[in-house]
C-alpha cells in the first residue's frame, strides 16, 4: 500500500488551499452578494455573471454512473494536460525528483517535467512498441515518484497488456499514471476498474476524443480520494467555465450516440488501414487500438507535403526516435478518408 503523503511536496502537504466563495457557502439561497459578481447578468446569458460550481459536482454525479466510479474518486481538470500538470506540482520536488517515460510517446509528460524542474528518465519502447520493462527496473530509483504509461500510445496507436502495467502498479511505490485518452477506440478495458486495488494508480481520461469535445478541454482523473482531494486543494478555484459544464452535461446524456461513432471510427480505422496496406510505398501500417494509424511509408516528408498541398493535414513523425518514416494519420469522415486515398494515389504513391 502506498503512503501517498509520504510522496507529496513537503510544501503541498502544508498548503493551505484558497478558499473561494462558493467553498464557502452551502445550502439554498436566492441573493447572492459574495463573491463580487456583476449582479445585472451578462451580455451572453443571464447565468453567466456567476461563478461556476469550483468542484463540478454535477458533471462528477453523472460521469460515476457512467464510469462506475464513485465521485469523489473522479478530478474534473481544464483538459488532461491540467491534470498531468497538477501531478507534477503536486508529487515532484524540483531539481530533486524524476519521472519515467516511454517514448516514443505523448510529448506533455516531458514538456511539463521540463516546466517543473523534474529529471526525465526515458525508457524507450522496444522495436515492437512494447514496453522494456527490465529498462523500467532499471531506471527506477528511491527519486523517481511518477511512471507515465500511455495505453493505448500516442502516436504508435497500441495498447498495453494488463500484466505488464501489474508489474509496475505492484513493485512501485510511487504513482503509476496510464493515460487511457483513446481507450474508448480499443479492446482493452479500462483501469479504472483497478482503483480499489492499488493506492498509487492514476488514470487519465479525456472528453476530447471519442465524446468529441476538444474544443471544451476536459480531462479527468481518476484516483483514489487522497489524491483526487490533493488535486482539487492545489487546482485554480474555477478552472472549468460555466458554459463547459452545461455542455458537458449535456453530452453526457449522449452516450448511445457516442458509442454509435466510436464503432464507426473503429470501422473506418480497419476499413483505412487495409486501403493503405496496400499501396506499394507503405512499407507498415501498425495495429491501432486508438482513432488514428501510424503508418510507415517511403520518403514521408515528401508524402506530408505532398498532402498539404493538397490541403489534406496529417502529422509527421518520420524524424520522431522510434517512428522514423512514419506519419500520423487520424481517421477521419468516409470523405475524408477517400479523398486521403484519391490524393495518394494522384501523386503516384502507390
Amino acid at each position: 500500500m502506498t503512503d501517498i503523503n509520504s510522496l507529496l511536496r513537503e510544501n503541498i502537504r502544508n498548503l493551505v488551499p484558497y478558499s473561494s466563495a462558493r467553498d464557502e457557502f452551502s445550502g439554498t439561497a436566492n441573493i447572492f452578494m459574495d463573491a463580487n459578481e456583476n449582479s445585472l447578468g451578462s451580455p451572453v446569458s443571464p447565468s453567466y455573471n456567476r461563478y461556476p460550481d469550483p468542484h463540478q459536482v454535477k458533471i462528477r454525479e453523472r460521469l460515476s454512473v457512467i464510469k462506475g466510479v464513485p465521485a469523489k474518486n473522479i478530478f474534473i481538470g481544464n483538459g488532461s494536460d491540467e491534470c498531468i500538470d497538477l501531478l507534477y506540482r503536486a508529487f515532484c520536488n524540483p531539481g530533486q525528483d524524476n519521472v519515467i517515460i516511454h517514448p516514443p510517446t505523448y510529448g506533455m509528460y516531458e514538456v511539463s517535467a521540463r516546466i517543473h524542474d523534474a529529471e526525465v528518465r526515458k525508457v524507450p519502447l522496444k522495436k515492437n512498441f512494447s514496453l522494456d520493462m527490465d529498462g523500467f527496473e532499471s531506471a527506477i530509483d528511491e527519486k523517481t515518484k511518477i511512471i507515465w504509461i500511455c495505453s493505448p500510445n500516442n502516436p504508435t496507436g497500441n495498447a498495453f497488456p494488463k500484466q505488464d502495467i501489474e508489474i509496475l502498479l505492484n513493485n512501485f511505490d510511487g504513482l503509476v499514471v496510464i493515460d487511457e485518452a483513446y481507450i474508448n477506440f480499443s479492446k482493452h478495458v479500462s483501469f479504472i476498474r483497478e482503483l480499489t486495488e492499488y493506492s498509487n494508480l492514476v488514470v487519465l481520461q479525456t472528453l476530447s476524443k471519442a465524446w468529441g469535445l476538444a474544443g471544451l478541454r476536459v480531462g479527468m482523473a481518476f484516483a483514489n480520494d487522497e489524491i483526487t482531494g490533493v488535486l482539487n486543494r492545489i487546482k485554480p478555484p474555477y478552472n472549468i467555465g460555466q458554459a463547459t459544464q452545461d455542455l458537458v452535461l449535456a453530452a453526457l446524456e449522449e452516450t448511445e450516440k457516442v458509442n454509435e461513432m466510436i464503432r464507426e471510427l473503429v470501422r473506418m480505422r480497419q476499413e483505412l488501414a487495409g486501403q493503405l496496406s496496400r499501396m506499394s510505398a507503405v512499407e507498415a501500417v501498425y495495429p491501432s487500438e486508438s482513432n488514428f494509424l501510424l503508418v510507415k511509408i517511403r520518403d514521408a516528408g515528401m508524402v506530408y507535403r505532398e498532402l498539404l498541398a493538397a490541403g489534406i493535414v496529417v502529422r509527421d513523425r518520420s524524424h520522431t526516435p522510434g517512428c522514423e518514416g512514419c506519419l500520423r494519420i487520424t481517421v477521419g469522415t468516409a470523405e475524408e478518408n477517400t479523398r486521403l486515398i484519391e490524393t495518394l494515389n494522384r501523386s503516384g504513391i502507390r
